[in-house]
């Protein structure tokens, strides 16, 4: 029988802090451990494509602090992406998809109790969100979100999906938990609906870059460093609302054809200045980065460096030994930057998801 993570917002970690030192690990929080707890038994048991032990990893020098690692195996021995040919490609059915995954894959459901009347817009228990582990790995813990599988849904996001992953990461009192989605035409390798979990032990900037607030009523900033996006900022209190601000933002990509990744992560409250000690370390609340870019599509070459949730984040999973000693952060960012919009266009799309989200 499948095990059941029930929780409601009390469980909740609203005093995370991103240690300034050499401070001791959080305690993890129950969803921590039934996480970890599962993720490491089906590693124990053969059901990945691969054991990950501790990754070779390298701090990059340079001001952005990229987080490199060399998971050759990720390259070699993940299944065939899909081929995707479209943002809005409906889900096929006779493509792989996660009603045909084993089981024993499934570490839990997760299903939240509101107390006393059901908020509109809360988790609503018709739909099932079923966590399960990404049998190719690029770190400890990497697991997947996968709202309601017999419902077939395509790789588009939804008020609900976004919900779940801001709470998933606010379930956690480790700030290295993140929670990633990549669109159709931004390297998903699957048409089904899902969102990626894992752990990364490493500071990121994106948890602390300096933001531009657009639209004071939705939480809409742009962020003001390399790469160009945008970011929401929620805590505990006010995840419905922002979920569905930040599912305005999607949908109005996915309607303007333009691909996305998103990355979900504890992070301090917005500034448009460097911060603090104290705000600096502050992980309360999550910062939720939206990356607008070109679209790539047909088969995902899997020895590439491809740009999705990770990289554009800062952390840069590497499949061959020479690129991960040999690249600098100048590399990285050339290639970045070929994936993300143009200036003008992105300027372009600031203006119209400005004008959008004051509109509504």
């Amino acid at each position: 029988m499948t095990l059941q993570f029930v929780y409601n917002g009390q469980d909740f970690v609203t005093e995370a802090q991103r240690s300034s030192g050499n401070g001791l690990a959080p305690e993890p929080s129950n969803f921590d451990l039934t996480i970890q707890a599962g993720w490491s038994d089906r590693m124990n048991r053969g059901l990945f494509r691969y054991h990950l032990d501790g990754l070779q990893t390298r701090i990059m020098p340079g001001p952005h602090g990229y987080v490199a690692q060399l998971n050759i195996q990720r390259g070699l021995q993940r299944r065939k992406p899909e081929e995707i040919l479209s943002i809005k490609q409906e889900f096929n059915a006779n493509q792989f998809n996660f009603n045909k995954i084993d089981p024993e894959e499934v570490i839990f459901e997760m299903t939240k109790v509101v107390e006393g009347r059901k908020e509109k817009g809360q988790l609503h228990e018709r739909w099932r969100v079923v966590v399960l582990v990404n049998v190719s790995p690029l770190e400890f813990g990497h697991c997947l979100f996968v709202q309601e599988p017999s419902c077939c849904l395509p790789q588009v996001l939804t008020s609900f999906s976004i919900q779940v992953g801001i709470e998933s990461v606010l379930l956690s009192s480790d700030p290295g938990f993140r929670v990633g989605f990549n669109s159709l035409g931004a390297f998903a390798s699957v048409n089904h609906l899902h969102l990626h979990g894992y752990y990364l032990n490493h500071e990121l900037q994106i948890e602390s870059v300096p933001v531009k607030l657009l639209v004071p009523e939705k939480g809409f900033y742009r962020l003001l460093d390399f790469p160009a996006g945008f970011l929401f900022y929620t805590e505990s209190e006010c995840v419905v609302k922002v979920a569905r601000a930040i599912c305005q933002v999607t949908d109005f990509l996915v309607e303007s054809n333009t691909a996305h990744n998103l990355f979900l992560t504890r992070g301090s409250p917005p500034s448009d200045q460097i911060q603090d000690e104290k705000d600096h370390c502050s992980r309360k609340g999550v910062r939720i980065a939206v990356w607008p870019r070109t679209s790539c599509f047909g088969a995902k070459d899997e020895s590439a460096f491809n740009v999705a949730l990770c990289e554009l984040a800062g952390h840069l999973p590497f499949k061959n030994k020479k690129d991960y000693e040999l690249s600098t952060e100048k590399d990285v960012k050339d290639v970045i930057e070929r994936y993300l919009l143009p200036e003008a266009e992105f300027h372009t799309l600031e203006q119209h998801l400005t004008r959008h989200l004051t509109d509504l």
